[in-house]
């Protein structure tokens, strides 16, 4: 009850596209990304294997935003932001 009358709430609610990352992108896309972050003002951190895939995520990130918002009762993820994955 407290947490669905705060800030909070909403910002649990807007991260759960993290675990379901998978189930809304597709096991394509999952198996060479990996969702970090989810920023107060809606922008998403995702690591990415390549920077072919890298570049053709950007292209996609309109369709890949409707998807993640698709889910009513959250934040909206506003932006995407890719970045090359470490080791």
């Amino acid at each position: 009850d407290v947490l669905s009358k705060s800030a909070v709430g909403d910002r649990i609610a807007q991260a759960t596209v993290i675990p379901e990352w998978r189930s809304l992108v597709g096991p394509q896309i999952a198996d060479v990304t990996e969702p970090l972050s989810v920023t107060p003002q809606g922008t998403l951190f995702v690591a990415v294997k390549t920077n072919a895939w890298m570049t053709e995520l950007s292209l996609l990130e309109p369709e890949l935003l409707r998807r993640l918002n698709a889910k009513t009762g959250r934040l909206s993820i506003k932006k995407i932001r890719w970045q090359i994955r470490r080791g």
